[in-house]
């Protein structure tokens, strides 16, 4: 109801003159099962899914890339005449978003997330993976925590707030200054942050939250979850099509629909 996606898909496809469509599709809680057979049976060359369907996606797909499979989570179905393969180009999409706001080398970084639930486990993995040399996982619940920092491999760990004094770059991947109740609040005091670390709010609606904007107000590099968001759909879009998305087509037609969305509200 409320995806970005078919605006970023339907404008690639046009900037790339291929004849297809993108729509979205409501899809009930426990039926995911059942839309991957009308995948099959309607020929449909790919799904993005969204929550609350990845994990049962992941395990109703008939295989999945070593990524979704680590995470038990799968946001892109490929038909491949029949085979439906999952994938999760989350990471992927953090990781480019991140090169494209900051130029940041995730190399030897020391990293936090703030989270870790399933965007934040996947940004742990891609951390890890692109050669972090740290992550450490803040989470109100120890137990999820000690679970997400497992994807990060031999520098995942359990953190504290007071991580994110020694970071060189900061995640925010838990809910707090989305549009809604928790619009005002910061997922960690911004006076931790020194102010040659990297951070990255994965919100993006609205687009400067309040702990982005007092960031800035610090001078610290601060980028929202706009590329992040972007980036995972080019990856789809690279997946399906086997063409170069068109990056800069996806994030105008985004921010476009995102400008009308905040003026229909106000």
């Amino acid at each position: 109801r409320y995806s970005l996606s078919p605006t970023m898909h339907n404008a690639a496809f046009a900037a790339c003159d291929l004849d297809w469509v993108y729509v979205a599709h409501e899809v009930a809680r426990g039926n995911a099962a059942q839309a991957l057979e009308a995948m099959r049976t309607l020929g449909i060359v790919g799904y993005s899914v969204t929550m609350p369907h990845k994990a049962d996606v992941a395990d109703a797909v008939d295989a999945c890339t070593p990524e979704a499979a680590a995470l038990r989570a799968v946001n892109c179905v490929t038909n491949d005449h029949g085979v439906l393969r999952g994938d999760n180009t989350d990471g992927v999409g953090f990781l480019r978003g991140l090169r494209d706001d900051s130029g940041f080398d995730v190399t030897r970084a020391r990293c936090v997330v703030l989270g870790a639930g399933g965007a934040a486990r996947a940004v742990i993995a891609a951390l890890a993976a692109a050669g972090a040399t740290e992550v450490h996982v803040v989470n109100r619940s120890a137990d999820a925590a000690a679970r997400a920092a497992v994807l990060g491999g031999v520098g995942g760990r359990v953190g504290d707030i007071d991580s994110v004094a020694e970071a060189d770059l900061i995640v925010n991947a838990t809910p707090l200054g989305m549009s809604g109740p928790s619009v005002d609040e910061m997922p960690c005091d911004p006076t931790l942050v020194r102010r040659g670390a990297v951070a990255v709010d994965l919100v993006y609606e609205p687009r400067e939250t309040a702990w982005l904007a007092a960031l800035r107000a610090r001078e610290v590099h601060a980028a929202n979850g706009l590329s992040m968001l972007v980036h995972q759909a080019a990856r789809q879009f690279e997946i399906w099509t086997g063409q170069e998305p068109p990056v800069a087509v996806m994030k105008a037609a985004a921010r476009d629909a995102l400008a009308s969305r905040f003026a229909g509200n106000h």
